[in-house]
């Protein structure tokens, strides 16, 4: 079969765009709102639930032979729970503002839809090398929407991106004023609804 056979790169390719966990499968909403007011954030947030995800399909594939079916998802909890208190304190080690902004939503990946549904759906079911590359495509998937919302919303909401000033200063001599509405939660629920439109309109194995 290979590393990198037919079914693998599909495994890690699929989530990416033609089942968004997102936009497509409308899983972890909440973070995706809450934490792309800014690129920093969002960058950070995505990586680490990439992370979290892989690290933790490959643990419960690794041990789903002797998981007993009527406590799976309390080991699953568990297993989450240890990464993501590891991703949450190194965080707070080496990048504390992040941390900070961030707040609650680290620790909130616990109950995270995307992980559970890949434990339950994919490594359960699956190897090792197929269950990380599901995790990471999950992942990337969820990061990559996270990242564009957190592009537009922080652009037009700031003139700025990653604290770097963007809109010279000339524009704003002009006339020129930043879109308020860009920092608020509706905004992120409009981005990510012209995400979900653009992808439908172009792929229609996801019309209904």
């Amino acid at each position: 079969m290979g590393l990198f056979s037919k079914k693998n790169k599909e495994a890690f390719n699929t989530p990416l765009f033609k089942e968004n966990p997102v936009t497509v499968q409308v899983l972890g909403i909440c973070s995706a709102l809450a934490v792309t007011s800014k690129l920093e954030p969002a960058i950070v947030m995505g990586l680490s639930v990439t992370i979290i995800v892989a690290m933790a399909n490959v643990i419960i594939s690794l041990i789903r032979n002797t998981i007993p079916m009527r406590i799976r998802i309390i080991i699953q909890l568990v297993v989450v729970a240890a990464l993501v208190t590891l991703v949450s304190e190194v965080l707070k080690a080496f990048a504390y503002d992040v941390s900070v902004q961030l707040s609650v939503y680290i620790g909130l990946i616990i109950t995270n839809c995307i992980l559970m549904g890949r434990l339950e759906a994919f490594a359960m079911a699956n190897k090792p090398w197929p269950s990380f590359l599901d995790g990471v495509g999950n992942g990337l998937g969820y990061a990559m929407i996270l990242v564009i919302v957190a592009v537009f919303r922080e652009f037009f909401g700031t003139g700025a991106l990653l604290n770097i000033q963007i809109i010279p200063q000339s524009f704003y001599d002009a006339g020129y004023l930043n879109n308020g509405l860009m920092l608020m939660t509706p905004a992120a629920f409009i981005l990510i609804a012209c995400i979900v439109w653009y992808q439908r309109a172009k792929d229609k194995s996801l019309q209904e």
